[in-house]
Order: C-alpha cells, then sequence, then structure tokens
C-alpha cells in the first residue's frame, strides 16, 4: 500500500505527516507492508529541505524526519497511491484540479479518519507546529487504527 500525504509547498505539514506515519508505522511492525511519501500541491518550495519548524518538532517528538526535499505531485505519483491525504480543503481543490477525475475517489482530507472534518492549519502562516503535530498525529493515528482493523478506506 501507497500512502501520499499532500499540502500546498511540502515543507510543513505533508513532510511532518510522512514522517509522523512512518514511525507510527515502524513501531506497528507494518512498514514493510505500507509506504509513505509526500508532495506539494504548489510549486513554490521544489527542491527544498523541510521547514526548520518542522524538524525542530518531530526531533522533540522523538519522532525520526525522513529524508525530504520538496516536490510537487505528479500524476504517476497519484496514480500508484492508494490513498491521498490533504492538510486542507484548499490541497483537496488544488488536487482535483490538477488530477483526472477517476483518481478523485482517493483524496481524502487526512484528519477525516479521526471524525473530524476540519482542517490542519498551516503552521507556515500560524506559527504553531506544535498544534499541526497534535493534528497530524491524530490523524495518523487514526489512519494506522483504520489499516489495522482493515476497514474499508
Amino acid at each position: 500500500m501507497q500512502l501520499l500525504f499532500v499540502c500546498h509547498g511540502n515543507i510543513c505539514r505533508s513532510t511532518m505527516a510522512e514522517s509522523v506515519m512512518a514511525h507510527l508505522l515502524t513501531q506497528a511492525g507494518f512498514d514493510a507492508n505500507i509506504s509513505v511519501d509526500s508532495a506539494a500541491t504548489s510549486t513554490e518550495e521544489i527542491g527544498n529541505p523541510p521547514h526548520y519548524g518542522t524538524r525542530q518538532e518531530l526531533a522533540r517528538r522523538k519522532v525520526p524526519l525522513c529524508p525530504h526535499r520538496a516536490k510537487q505531485i505528479t500524476l504517476h505519483e497519484a496514480q500508484r497511491a492508494d490513498l491521498i491525504l490533504a492538510m486542507d480543503h484548499a490541497n483537496v481543490r488544488n488536487l482535483q484540479r490538477m488530477l483526472p477525475p477517476h483518481l478523485h475517489h482517493k483524496i481524502k482530507l487526512l484528519l477525516s479518519f479521526a471524525g473530524v472534518e476540519r482542517e490542519i492549519a498551516d503552521p507556515w502562516y500560524t506559527g504553531e507546529f506544535g498544534q499541526t503535530y497534535e493534528d497530524v498525529f491524530m490523524g495518523c493515528t487514526a489512519l494506522l487504527q483504520t489499516l489495522q482493523a482493515d476497514q474499508p478506506l
């Protein structure tokens, strides 16, 4: 299974989610069956490393940072992914605009797995990397529970 986390620039939220989910999968022993990646809807940060706030928050929580450089989602990645996990409604709209309609069923808000229909705020603007981590962790934990229970996605 392939999980693809997506946000606007791929240096804050989606990168954080990729690292958190990889860590949770390793802890649960699912890392051999499920791979994770992340991408952006924009081209603004292509090639850049994760934001220092993301790096600091992951280090503070003792979550290993996945090696990463920002990239924009490609059609090939979207086709290969089983789930495309967006951080906010703008990401969903952009993905629906960028990808063909037959792939739209793969796009979900990450927090929807936790039964929450709100967005994960972008810490690039809020500066609240701790709150972003809490939301990402909640979404990734709920997603892992869904995968462990073999529930429909």
